[in-house]
């Protein structure tokens, strides 16, 4: 992206630069310019600390360490250069250092940058007012760690590498500062390049829908293992080809009926459960599939009277298998549990 000077009788290019030739340093320029201006790079955001470290075994040090407005802990990591190195990788250690940190820890480490930057300030109120508490909730403090990456640029390995981890629940953020040479002034274009903001609440929406549909499907998946769990002791005693079998997180439990080929399958929906015969023996043309599934058909009119319902007959003439199977049996995993079907 280009940044263009605006003068009255011309627009003019401005060259970029990088920060080392401008003269700015990483932590005596650049950081302590965004600690008292953070919102170049974190909007509603309160920084706490700097260079923060203080925990055992460890000389790694946090650029910045903030709060954002909904009480998570933000971990700000800084680089001039064009590329970021491996910041990601710096980050996520830290964020998993002070991932545990309390409200009243928060206060301490508040204090003490207070006391060094703006002598005379009570952290504890101030940190309340930030965050629109009457009253300290540890509850509620910290319950994520949030990250943000600046750099004059990132290079592709590492924001392949972020967009990867943001798809796996964890909250980090790209933002670019590109310099640019104004003579005696340093022109500084600020840009959210992971996630776009055009982008970011679609993101926010996916991400939910993904956590969401990740829960419902651990959900379903322990439903059935309770589900499995009762019908196969009692498929057991009905037949010994379920004994020893162990409940799973599949939706159907297959068995063979005895000869090669031939399988009962029993499945397990969210409100209906359905069992079926299940006739598939590979012998190169299919032709033992179809003269079983025939063999039965003649025997339609018994085996439904045996059964005691109407079944479904399904010789599927364009594949090898043939199936006769009851799919409505009512009950599934969302069923009441008294409400389960018995074997």
């Amino acid at each position: 992206m280009a940044i263009y000077k605006l003068s009255k009788d011309a627009i003019t290019r401005l060259a970029g630069t990088t920060f080392a030739e401008r003269g700015v340093k990483e932590r005596s320029d650049l950081q302590r310019l965004l600690r008292t201006n953070i919102a170049v790079v974190a909007e509603d955001t309160l920084v706490i600390g700097e260079e923060y470290g203080e925990w055992e075994d460890s000389k790694r040090r946090i650029d910045l360490l903030a709060v954002d407005r909904d009480a998570n802990l933000v971990v700000i990591e800084l680089k001039r250069t064009d590329d970021g190195g491996h910041m990601e990788l710096q980050a996520i250690r830290y964020a998993g250092m002070v991932a545990g940190m309390t409200f009243a820890r928060a206060v301490e480490v508040y204090q003490a940058f207070l006391d060094k930057q703006k002598p005379g300030q009570d952290a504890r109120t101030k940190l309340l007012e930030f965050l629109d508490w009457d009253e300290p909730r540890e509850e509620d403090f910290a319950s994520d760690v949030r990250i943000v990456l600046v750099a004059a640029d990132f290079s592709r390995e590492l924001t392949t590498t972020v967009l990867w981890l943001n798809k796996r629940e964890l909250d980090i953020r790209c933002v670019r500062l590109k310099p640019y040479d104004n003579g005696t002034e340093t022109i500084i274009d600020a840009q959210q390049v992971i996630p776009l903001p055009e982008a970011e609440d679609y993101m926010v929406r996916e991400k939910a829908k993904d956590q969401a549909a990740r829960s419902e499907g651990a959900d379903r998946h322990a439903l059935r293992r309770a589900f499995w769990a009762e019908f196969l002791p009692q498929a057991a005693k009905a037949t010994p080809r379920f004994a020893g079998r162990s409940p799973g997180d599949a939706h159907y439990i297959a068995v063979s009926a005895g000869p090669n080929g031939l399988r009962y399958v029993y499945c397990v929906w969210l409100s209906q459960s359905g069992l079926e015969f299940y006739i598939d023996r590979d012998d190169g043309s299919g032709a033992f599939n179809k003269a079983v599934f025939d063999y039965l058909y003649s025997k339609r009119a018994e085996i439904e009277a045996a059964y005691g319902g109407p079944l479904g007959w399904e010789r599927l003439d364009t594949k090898r298998a043939s199936r006769i199977f009851d799919d409505s049996i009512p009950g599934g995993i969302r069923s009441p549990r008294d409400q389960w079907p018995a074997a």
